[in-house]
């Protein structure tokens, strides 16, 4: 029998910082940086990837590729006629660096998948199986959904709202030039917390997104603060708290780890070029070299191009 082939998709999917300061695990933005997915599926047991941009070098090309394993996921799920795939991608969103290079591969590959099999599941359904993958939804719901999502999780379902600011919010966040993974950003997180600590993030993330959705920016200056992530994951990026003070004095409303880190993140209005300069020098006086990328909210998710 002849081999067959689905369409080809083409889909982009954004970059996506998470927690932002108190929203730990369920607070997330999607970002105009994009990686750029093509797949083409085939019903003979054939693969073939091609990747170019961020992290070429670390990502493997053969069957242990995350954005086929999950596409391979949702072939299984579907009982889908394939085997196989060609997949094209084009990585702008850089590797490990708490920009959401995880969740934009598996939000990419299900939804290039799910458009190549003409939609079996709506976006509900894809995030409900892109947090079963990636383990929460912080960052695969903006990735999904585009803005800034609350997500959590209720009972066997995952629930999600998205939504844009009432500001013109920019994101100012500084790359440091070193990996640090997920795993080992949450290996140094206590397994319990005091009321305390839990009762101060409960009004921070509240007071954050009554301001993000009534546009009050004397709020967001004191919003940000955490007490649950944060402290713990200083001793991993080398300068933090140096770095979040350069910003707030360069006119930051706020600064925040971005996702597990390293990478950080500062909130602003104005003044964006001036606070990433005064980021990557505080980076620069603790011998971290790093760069900056001013970023605005991506509104859309990801999307078929």
């Amino acid at each position: 029998m002849m081999a067959t082939k689905s369409k080809t998709v083409k889909v982009r999917i954004p970059a996506t910082t998470a927690n932002c300061g108190p929203g730990f695990d369920s607070l997330g933005i999607a970002c105009d940086i994009y990686n750029i997915l093509e797949l083409t599926l085939y019903s003979e047991n054939y693969l073939h990837i091609e990747i170019s941009g961020e992290g070429t070098e670390y990502i493997p090309t053969d069957d242990k590729n995350l954005v086929w394993k999950v596409i391979k996921d949702l072939i299984d799920i579907t009982d889908a006629p394939y085997k196989g795939a060609y997949i094209k991608m084009h990585n702008a969103i850089p590797l490990s660096r708490g920009l959401g290079s995880s969740a934009a591969a598996i939000a990419g590959g299900l939804s290039a998948a799910n458009y190549a099999l003409n939609e079996p599941l709506d976006k509900n359904g894809l995030l409900k199986l892109a947090t079963s993958i990636e383990g929460h939804p912080d960052n695969v719901a903006p990735a999904i959904f585009g803005g800034i999502t609350i997500s959590f999780k209720d009972a066997d379902d995952i629930r999600t709202f998205s939504f844009l600011p009432k500001l013109a919010l920019k994101m100012i966040v500084t790359v440091p030039q070193f990996f640090l993974s997920t795993k080992k950003s949450r290996k140094v997180l206590p397994e319990k917390v005091t009321l305390k600590d839990a009762a101060f993030n409960i009004s921070h993330v509240a007071a954050l997104t009554a301001a993000l959705c009534t546009g009050n920016a004397a709020v967001l200056s004191y919003a940000f603060a955490d007490k649950l992530h944060q402290p713990y994951r200083a001793c991993l990026i080398p300068g933090m708290c140096e770095v979040f003070t350069a910003a707030r004095q360069a006119g930051a409303l706020g600064a925040a780890i971005s996702g597990a880190g390293p990478s950080l993140i500062a909130f602003a209005t104005e003044n964006e070029d001036l606070i990433g300069q005064a980021m990557v020098q505080a980076f620069a006086e603790h011998n971290v070299d790093s760069y900056y990328m001013a970023l605005n909210i991506d509104n859309t998710g990801v999307c078929l191009i």
